[in-house]
């Protein structure tokens, strides 16, 4: 069982299209949306949702009334003003911090445990697929990416699969860690930008303090073609392979207003060449070849 992240230093730049026209090519596998802030992958693929399951994470205040004796520490107490003056908590505001918990002196403050979204098992057409949805506003993002990566692992073990494609989340903070660590490698999708260039440092920075491998995959890569060459010096510079470039194309988009990859839309395509070229720069890589990955 092998785990490839599909992952980018900000949103926007082809990571799911990319996802998708993947798991068109693979064989085997199990697909993961970890992007749970601002899950689409289920926009291309139509899931069949097979079972859902509520995910609790994180505590909001509640105030008891008739515990309550009107002394307004908690609602001095508070930096997010979720307390209004008649002892109710907005639980849209609550951060849920716990001080008016703590602090309380009648203890009339209770800290029950929220659902803040669900995670779902599904079928698709191109595989079986686990995802999530977070609720708005809420948190523990890293901590339902990690649920949902574990219950892709148990998935591919039960049913005697060999891969997991895995559409991680943009940038570097909490939900990306909780994506890669243990990851077998990660493909950097990255547009030839500054910003791409400052982006895809960051990523490869936090891919090395968990020792995860890196491939560098540039897309619209003739749009700018020097600073194409750049990324891919830096990438050589970084002991990163680079495995594909894929070059601008409106028929992404008008693949996704049907529902479709871009092998899907148009298999013969110079844009589904260019992906099928960048899969086998993938599976043919040293941190995947050797461990037997098979594409159709």
């Amino acid at each position: 069982m092998r785990e490839l992240v599909i992952v980018s230093g900000k949103g926007g730049t082809g990571k799911t299209s990319l996802t998708a026209a993947f798991a068109s090519l693979a064989k085997e596998n199990v697909l993961c949306d970890a992007d749970v802030d601002a899950a689409d992958l289920h926009l291309l693929l139509q899931p069949e949702i097979r079972r859902r399951t509520d995910f609790m994470g994180g505590s909001k205040a509640v105030i008891d009334l008739k515990r309550c004796t009107s002394c307004g520490l908690c609602r001095d107490l508070c930096r997010f003003e979720a307390i209004d003056a008649e002892y109710k908590v907005d639980g849209i505001a609550c951060e849920g911090c716990g001080v008016c918990v703590d602090l309380c002196p009648a203890q009339a403050i209770d800290f029950p445990i929220q659902k803040c979204g669900e995670w779902f098992i599904s079928e698709t057409r191109l595989g079986p697929m686990v995802h999530a949805r977070l609720g708005i506003g809420e948190e523990n993002s890293g901590k339902l990416v990690s649920c949902i990566r574990q219950e892709a692992r148990k998935l591919v073990e039960e049913q005697g699969l060999e891969l997991i494609i895995t559409d991680g989340p943009p940038g570097i903070g909490c939900p990306v860690i909780a994506s890669i660590g243990g990851a077998t490698a990660l493909v950097l999708v990255v547009e030839p930008t500054v910003s791409g260039l400052h982006d895809m440092i960051r990523v490869i920075d936090l891919a090395g303090h968990f020792k995860a491998p890196c491939l560098l995959c540039v897309n619209k890569f003739d749009l700018n073609i020097e600073m194409t060459e750049q990324l891919e010096e830096v990438a050589r510079q970084r002991k990163m392979r680079a495995v594909g470039r894929i070059p601008f194309d409106p028929m992404f988009t008008k693949a996704m207003i049907v529902g479709k990859n871009v092998l899907e839309y148009k298999k013969d395509s110079q844009i589904a060449r260019a992906v099928q070229e960048a899969w086998d720069g993938i599976i043919n890589s040293p941190a995947m070849n050797s461990y037997g990955i098979r594409s159709m």
